[in-house]
């Protein structure tokens, strides 16, 4: 195969990889995504078989950073250090894998070899999930958020299950066009053209059955999302926080009745000095107080950023910050908070936090980056967590309600915990999308969204600064929405459900097991020389 050939390969499955991650794509694209560059992997193969020299990772270099460039590229608004570093370190591990992939079908042949690339990019996805630098915006079963009736076997799976079927249906596709390639003959493909059109129609399937037949619980609340669209470039310096607050209760105000249960509005819309044992005192927690004394039965849950203030050096954490000339220390959080007509107001810490805005990974070692990752627009320090999920608590009628803050929306076991350890009946997403501007990455973000309410079977509730806001029923459908740039509000009601799927009770068992094979299977790699010796 000449060198122009695989490069238009390439680029072919560049273009089949990001398609999926814009709002007018779809999953299904992805199935033949690999298959691409599984002939170029197949060439370079024969090539080292023969005598020659082969370069696959040059070509798994273009298409990993390609595809991450065009679906992501919109980071640079945030900061420049943050798509640079994904970039990096997305196209490095995704190399990795498929370059591991080569080596085990080179050396224990393809049946293994095959097997090895799904475990293998299972496994790197799994761990990338749970890795302090990390980016997972792109698992490969994340392409499916708009495709929510393929998809309802998520509450079995998770995101990772998505993941397997794309492999296996990459593979499956790939052997089929060789097979066909090599025997020119349609009856001799039939076996391996029946076992794609099996592996795509089963999940897809059941998956319609699921949808059909799902039905919700009546048990509704009334729920009220702000969207204050505030231009998150001014938020933070130009408008007063008063003036913000004015826009949130002059929304909240006209949609809010009698019977509202819950106002949710965005993530980080306090922002004035909120001290963690003076929160009563806040001139704005006491507005938003006195306009919910109207309204006795509603709470709002909101974002707010906090402080926390330590006298007691035993009290010291490692994120903790000096103040008063050393005399003491403090932590800020990007925090969530309930305010309702009793005198708690519980607060929840953000603790899945964004590399390099957030929150700096190994810290002590990358200390020489601290000056060119502040230029690049990112930060060096790194905001306090807390070690468990926390849910809001109705006195009412005992709801509980998790508030999912923004970047943590995206991990899909993380999100279980607020369901499985802290009992939530609602998912309310608080987000401020804004810094993306008016490019693919906020529609994507809320679109994620879908994945988590079909893996818990969860209502969700999510409030946008500037973004999407929108309620989503069980089945990840939105019931309705706010699109970008939109001062305003909605009004509607979801359900209330404490049923617990098995992937909420389980987990990433999937990447587990993927973990064990991986093990196993790059041993087994490693030894084959010495075994066949």
């Amino acid at each position: 195969m000449k060198s122009l050939n695989r490069l238009m390969l390439a680029l072919l499955s560049v273009l089949l990889l990001s398609i999926p991650f814009y709002r007018w794509g779809s999953g299904l694209i992805l199935m033949a995504a690999f298959v691409p560059l599984l002939f170029i992997e197949d060439a370079v193969l024969r090539d080292k078989q023969e005598g020659r020299k082969g370069r696959l990772v040059w070509y798994c270099i273009i298409v990993f950073a390609l595809f991450n460039i065009l679906t992501t590229y919109w980071v640079k608004h945030a900061a420049w250090v943050g798509i640079i570093a994904a970039v990096i370190v997305n196209t490095t591990y995704m190399t990795l894998t498929f370059w591991l992939f080569h080596v085990t079908r080179r050396r224990l042949g393809n049946r293994l070899g095959y097997a090895s690339l799904v475990v293998y990019w299972i496994t790197f996805e799994f761990l990338y999930l749970r890795a302090q630098i990390s980016f997972p915006w792109l698992l490969l079963g994340n392409a499916f958020s708009n495709d929510v009736m393929l998809i309802q076997w998520y509450e079995v799976t998770g995101v990772l299950g998505g993941t397997l079927w794309v492999l296996l249906m990459n593979i499956a596709i790939f052997r089929t066009i060789k097979k066909l390639r090599e025997t020119r003959s349609l009856r001799a493909t039939r076996p391996a053209i029946s076992w794609v059109v099996g592996l795509f129609l089963v999940p897809a399937l059941i998956s319609l059955v699921r949808f059909m037949t799902y039905e919700e619980e009546p048990d509704p609340r009334e729920i009220v999302i702000v969207q204050p669209n505030i231009d998150p470039y001014m938020k933070f310096i130009e408008m007063p926080q008063s003036e913000q607050t004015e826009h949130l209760i002059r929304i909240a105000d006209s949609l809010t009745t009698p019977r509202t249960d819950y106002i949710v509005g965005p993530e980080t819309f306090i922002n004035n000095g909120l001290w963690e044992n003076q929160v009563e005192m806040n001139s704005e927690v006491r507005a938003i107080r006195e306009f919910l004394s109207r309204y006795p039965r509603a709470r709002m849950v909101l974002g707010a950023t906090t402080y926390r203030l330590y006298t007691d050096p035993s009290e010291y954490t490692p994120t903790s910050r000096p103040i008063q000339e050393g005399m003491y220390r403090f932590d800020s959080f990007n925090s969530a908070l309930q305010l309702d007509s009793t005198g708690e107001i519980p607060i929840y810490h953000k603790s899945r936090l964004v590399v390099g805005v957030e929150h700096m990974p190994y810290a002590r070692y990358l200390g020489f980056l601290e000056d060119l990752t502040v230029q690049l627009g990112g930060a060096f320090r790194s905001h306090g967590t807390q070690k468990f999920r926390e849910t809001f608590v109705s006195h009412r009628d005992g709801t509980r309600v998790a508030p999912v803050i923004c970047w943590e929306s995206i991990f899909g076991e993380y999100v279980t915990d607020y369901v499985s350890d802290a009992g939530a009946h609602y998912l309310f997403v608080v987000t401020n999308d804004g810094w993306w501007k008016e490019t693919p990455g906020h529609r994507q973000h809320n679109s994620f969204a879908r994945l988590r309410a079909i893996e818990t079977r969860r209502s969700i509730a999510r409030s946008a600064n500037t973004g999407i806001s929108c309620f989503i029923n069980q089945r990840g459908q939105e019931t309705a929405r706010l699109g970008w740039w939109k001062r305003s509000g909605l009004r509607g009601t979801l359900n209330r459900n404490d049923h617990i799927t098995f992937y909420v009770k389980y987990g990433d068992y999937i990447g587990r097991a993927g973990l064990f094979m991986t093990v196993i299977l790059l041993l087994y790699t490693l030894l084959a020389r010495f075994i066949k010796k």
